[in-house]
């Protein structure tokens, strides 16, 4: 701008309003540089009521604004007004309010207005409803600052700012212009610049500033006393290699003097696309055009969850055995030891009597929860879908998995873990006692194809031990189905041509792919598999300890808190019930 009328805060940042509400330093930081209508008291019904436009100056302490009114009545009244300090202060409307709980993290500042400051003291914000009374997207802000006069009562200096950061200014007197260019019988500097455009008048202000900065003149601010060093239209530094010497600039002017015109004189020196050095903004078109692009729209509400694949969760959960009670007992009578036999007799020879072991477990249940909280404000604000719905969800799923993943292979985590599920009470099928798990291993193979061939060999022929119920599953990693099914035989056609005819080879009734189950290993052997049928692993919960959500509010943090738990223990019932296979070489070597 050449010239301004007045200067004053347009808002302040972390200053308290009355409805308890802060203006944080960052709310308005996008705003630097703006330049916006400057308004008689918020008034948009008339357009008499515009009074000129104020540039707005983001800095740590809130938003400064240089406001310039223009040549109308109304605007030379409210100069007048401002000079004899009938009105002294400012406000601003902004909308796009985002906030966090008190605070106003982020807004645009649509306009500046005059306000009389004896009706307006200290800060407040009023609110500008616009979609019903839950919405607070706009509001006035009054900051309760007193502005100040920006010139000398005299106006002898116009001013040029060249805003080399957001502390410094710099001011040019008419007369140090004057001194370069000047000539009674031609027209005056005043009239020459006037017939610029703005992006010639950027070019003046940069030359300018460069070579006040250059000699070292820096002049202070009429009120502040700062120095400016920075074009106030440009937002990165001039390079080095585009700076015009000070010989530059009489070179201009002069050129100026012979061409007549200020203009020409720049088009001559290549001065004209100035502009393009602004790196940050085109110079062509609309500026900021993106104002003009519609709102994002969001195809995902609620929010999709990302997880592992969960297709093998309910394979397991709802296959398992449910009792209501949670402290399993198994009594077993072993009768495979040789004096359990049934025995010959002899006449004349004494009867021995049958003995034979009982083998007994008891299983104890463990709770396992998820827990989660949200700020009330944030589910009162969160209108696009039921965030409370939605979460809870999230949880149950979650915890399906985790009892699920114990069942199976057992949840991972250390003994000395606060959080761990522990073997006691969910037995993992996995590492459960050689009475209920077969263990089975794949030694032979160099390469996946090899384990992979072998792995179905170790499966068909551990079947003989197998007492389990009926037709069992196959759980395995997705990396060894893959192999499986890439088996080729000596004319390179594929064996198994779907996993229907891989599960029939390996007499199991479907092979279901677990993620959890890739790269478990323990005493140097890697997981590949677990033949089960589900059905002899009991699941028992006490009445009360099923699953259960419990919602819960606490007053003093304004927080609504949310627990999903069960209380249940685990295990299989039945003797060889289960084959554990696992693989001395790791499954890490490439297929050869």
């Amino acid at each position: 701008m050449l010239k301004f009328d007045f200067s004053g805060w347009a808002t302040r940042a972390n200053l308290k309003c009355s409805d308890g509400r802060v203006i944080t330093s960052e709310a308005f930081k996008d705003c630097d540089g703006k330049k916006v209508p400057l308004v008689w008291n918020h008034q948009h019904n008339d357009p008499h009521n515009v009074l000129g436009h104020a540039v707005l100056e983001h800095r740590d302490e809130g938003v400064y604004a240089y406001g310039l009114f223009n040549s109308t009545p109304a605007g030379r009244d409210a100069k007048t007004m401002v000079r004899h300090g009938d009105v002294s202060a400012l406000s601003i409307h902004a909308n796009r309010l985002k906030q966090r709980g008190a605070d106003v993290l982020h807004g645009t500042i649509r306009e500046v207005s005059l306000v009389l400051a004896g009706a307006n003291p200290g800060a407040f914000i009023e609110e500008v409803i616009r979609h019903g009374d839950e919405c607070d997207d706009e509001a006035i802000i009054y900051s309760g600052e007193e502005i100040s006069l920006y010139h000398s009562e005299d106006d002898k200096k116009e001013d040029v700012q060249i805003k080399k950061n957001a502390e410094t200014k710099i001011e040019v007197d008419k007369e140090d212009v004057e001194e370069v260019v000047h000539d009674d019988n031609e027209e005056t500097v005043g009239d020459v610049f006037n017939s610029l455009s703005t992006k010639q008048r950027n070019v003046v202000y940069a030359l300018i500033g460069q070579v006040l900065a250059d000699q070292g003149n820096e002049a202070e601010h009429s009120e502040g006393g700062e120095v400016m060093k920075r074009n106030i239209f440009d937002k990165e530094d001039i390079q080095d290699e585009d700076v015009l010497t000070h010989a530059d600039m009489l070179a201009v002017f002069t050129d100026a003097r012979r061409l007549g015109s200020l203009k020409a004189a720049i088009v001559e020196h290549g001065l004209e696309d100035i502009n393009s050095l602004r790196h940050d903004e085109q110079n062509y078109g609309i500026r900021n055009i993106e104002y003009l692009f519609p709102e994002a729209r969001n195809l995902d509400t609620p929010p999709s969850l990302i997880t592992r694949d969960m297709g093998w969760v309910p394979k397991v959960f709802n296959a398992t055995r449910k009792t209501p009670f949670s402290r399993i007992k198994s009594i077993h009578a072993d009768l495979t030891e040789d004096e359990a036999r049934a025995r010959g007799y002899m006449k004349g020879k004494r009867k021995v009597e049958e003995v034979f072991s009982l083998l007994k477990r008891t299983t104890t249940p463990q709770t396992v929860y998820k827990k989660q909280k949200l700020d009330r404000d944030d589910i009162v604000d969160i209108t696009d879908f039921d965030v409370v719905a939605w979460l809870k969800r999230e949880m149950r799923v979650m915890l399906d998995e985790e009892i699920s993943r114990a069942i199976l292979v057992g949840d991972g985590r250390l003994a000395s873990s606060d959080d761990k599920i522990h073997e006691t009470h969910i037995r993992p099928v996995w590492t459960d006692d050689d009475l209920y798990t077969i263990k089975a291993t794949v030694d032979q193979g160099d390469t996946l194809g090899e384990i992979a061939r072998e792995f179905i060999k170790v499966a068909v022929r551990a079947r003989k031990d197998y007492k389990g119920s009926g037709n069992p599953t196959l759980f395995t990693t997705e990396e060894m189905l893959t192999e499986m099914l890439l088996l080729e035989d000596l004319n390179m056609r594929r064996i198994y041509d779907t996993e229907a005819i891989l599960a029939t080879a390996m007499r199991v009734r479907e092979i279901v792919t677990v993620p959890v189950m890739e790269g478990l290993e323990r005493d140097g052997r890697k997981l590949a598999g677990i033949i089960v049928n589900l059905t002899d692993y009991n699941v028992g919960a006490d009445r009360g300890g099923a699953v259960n959500m419990f919602d819960d509010f606490d007053i003093d943090y304004n927080q609504q808190k949310y627990l999903i738990e069960t209380r249940c223990s685990g295990a299989l019932i039945r003797p060889f019930s289960a084959i554990a296979i696992e693989c001395a070489n790791k499954l890490t070597v490439a297929q050869g």
